[in-house]
């Protein structure tokens, strides 16, 4: 019998670790290179939700992720200027988890499981060959639509939540405040700038405006200054998989809007999806045009309504509309709620 094929998989964020540690579990060859080292802090909501953590509890990793500190996420809350939803209870729980353990864990894993894992290891090739996966997260894009997009993360404790998630909405940013391990939170948000325009600095921004509802929900926070990062030049056009040149998964496909809380499992969905085709190909059984196609067909059809939804949510929040009184009707619409919460997942 022909020994499989190794699998080679150049990005060790949440979808490349995931999907090497599936691989390893079907006895599959599998090599991670890594820019970065771990463990590490990432701009990032650190909210699974949705088909996350199902998807986590099909491969065993959920115990795992337990172990190491991941906690139960039950209700969230919107807040703009003085318009407020009511604290609502998702409709399956989330988790809530820092990057700092959670792609430590993984990685861990993966090496436990055989795998071979390169980091501080750019990939040095120009093209991605066959048996060769492209989960290097997100394209870089200067401006998009004539605004430029950035994103800003870090911990800090002292921050009484009146919900579990906290989503506060202003005209150009929105912050998520989330509890995580530890008794920390997670403050996550995506804000937007013209071209030349300067903003406040990372923490001020963080806080959101002098009076606003975030800004006194953070007046007593302690951060953890170590775990501050940023990044920029962020897409929030959707794309298809099928449109890649690459066999990809991850946001090296596409970015969902992070309103959403759906960008992590859309990672280990993407991961999940690619680990039959890539095994059936390592084996043999399945040529590199056949598995590329499997899997950017499977993505797509995955994803493609949540998409489209969250695009849309994302026009909502940054429109007037939401500034104005007609926000407490919509924000305290349990019907609305729940139909963009369900297709947004």
């Amino acid at each position: 019998m022909t020994a499989p094929r190794t699998i080679t998989i150049v990005g060790g964020g949440l979808a490349g670790l995931t999907l090497g540690i599936g691989l390893r579990q079907r006895g599959i060859p599998a090599t991670i290179f890594e820019a970065g080292h771990y463990p590490r802090h990432r701009v990032c909501g650190e909210f699974i939700s949705g088909n996350g953590p199902a998807v986590l509890e099909r491969l065993g990793l959920l115990p795992l992720l337990e172990r190491a500190g991941a906690i139960r996420v039950f209700s969230a809350s919107f807040i703009s200027g003085p318009n407020h939803s009511p604290v609502r209870n998702l409709s399956t729980p989330a988790l809530g988890l820092s990057r700092y353990l959670l792609d430590a864990t993984l990685a861990n894993e993966f090496e436990r499981l055989g795998g071979k894992l390169h980091v501080g290891a750019r990939w040095q090739e120009k093209d991605f060959g066959d048996g060769t996966i492209r989960s290097t997260g997100r394209h870089a894009q200067s401006t998009e639509n004539g605004w430029r997009w950035f994103g800003l993360k870090a911990h800090a404790r002292n921050v009484n939540l009146s919900a579990d998630l906290e989503m506060h909405v202003s005209a150009d940013d929105y912050v998520g405040v989330n509890r995580i391990n530890d008794g920390e939170v997670n403050i996550c948000g995506l804000f937007r700038a013209r071209p030349g325009e300067t903003r406040e600095s990372g923490f001020e921004l963080l806080r959101g405006q002098p009076s606003s509802p975030l800004h006194e929900k953070l007046a007593g926070a302690q951060f953890d200054e170590q775990s501050f990062c940023s990044v920029a030049g962020l897409s929030l056009t959707p794309h298809r998989a099928a449109e890649k040149q690459d066999c990809c998964i991850g946001d090296a496909v596409t970015m969902i809007p992070p309103v959403t809380g759906n960008g992590m499992s859309m990672a280990f969905e993407s991961a999940e999806i690619a680990i039959a085709p890539l095994s059936r190909y390592s084996r043999g059984e399945m040529t590199w045009p056949e598995t590329r196609a499997a899997i950017a067909q499977a993505c797509d059809a995955a994803f493609a309504e949540r998409l489209a939804w969250a695009r849309r949510l994302q026009w909502l929040l940054f429109s007037p509309l939401l500034r104005t009184p007609f926000a407490k009707a919509l924000l305290g619409s349990d019907a609305i709620w729940n139909f963009m919460f369900a297709k947004t997942r």
